[in-house]
């Protein structure tokens, strides 16, 4: 099956940028994984994930003859730290970060989901990409901001920078606690506006890519877009954990978002 990733229309619309939210579509793993899991850190057979990664890096143009097969991706933990790439780091010592950046031409660097927010951000006067992990804790804390300044000391601006939100966890699948909400509210008021009480169960339902959208525009960056497109209820062509943990799954996959300076 040939990849299709999914592509938001900003980011598209950049000279010398490529980009893609990729679906679990296209690849080679087979069960709870099938088909495109890039999740080395799932229990999938790390071969078939390499293949599958291998594939995604050929997608958008890696220079494989430098760096190398495959996407540079992030020991991923929910922080708010953004990272530098100007090479393939090795398997065993990636870096602890939530954000990767690079404006080193064919080097593809992207970020795994499973119901967090994929964030792929590009200044393509700068030549500087981007890509975050935004899950809520990293959303709220920061990631977002970060990934901005890390861009901005190598040359982008703020203002030209183009960003989009790619596939995630829906508002109406994104049942939370009430102290969850508090520890929003507590921050700031207005993020009262991001939750929406269930008529039926009378829990909050957290609008996580409209937060990383209003984050985004916080920043200062104004050229934004939302695929609103939710993992948990597109299971054809996404991931999920929630969706995993419902159904009582033993492990899940991760789909990939990536993108680079060609």
């Amino acid at each position: 099956m040939t990849l299709k990733p999914v592509e938001a229309k900003n980011l598209h619309a950049l000279a010398g940028i490529k980009h893609g939210f990729f679906t679990r579509q296209g690849g080679v793993s087979t069960g709870i994984y099938e088909s495109l899991n890039c999740g080395l850190g799932s229990n999938d057979d790390q071969t078939l994930v390499l293949e599958n990664r291998r594939r995604i890096g050929l997608h958008l143009g890696r220079d494989e003859a430098t760096f190398g097969p495959g996407v540079i991706t992030l020991y991923q933990e929910h922080g708010t730290t953004a990272f530098e790439v100007t090479e393939a780091p090795s398997r065993d010592a990636l870096p602890h970060a939530d954000a990767v950046v690079s404006k080193t031409p064919g080097l593809v660097i992207g970020i795994l989901t499973a119901d967090c927010a994929p964030v792929l951000l590009a200044d393509a006067e700068a030549g500087v990409a981007a890509a975050a992990h935004a899950g809520w804790r990293g959303a709220l804390h920061g990631i977002i901001e970060s990934a901005i300044r890390e861009m901005e000391r190598l040359g982008a601006r703020r203002e030209r920078i183009s960003a989009a939100v790619g596939p995630c966890i829906g508002q109406a699948a994104y049942e939370v606690g009430p102290d969850f909400e508090a520890a929003f509210v507590s921050r700031d008021p207005a993020y009262a506006r991001h939750f929406k009480q269930n008529s039926k169960s009378g829990r909050p339902h957290f609008d996580l890519p409209g937060f990383v959208m209003s984050r985004l525009a916080a920043a200062g960056v104004s050229n934004t877009e939302n695929l609103a497109l939710c993992t948990y209820e597109n299971e054809s062509l996404f991931f999920s954990y929630r969706r995993k943990t419902h159904r009582g799954d033993t492990d899940y996959g991760r789909q990939i978002s990536a993108i680079v300076v060609a």
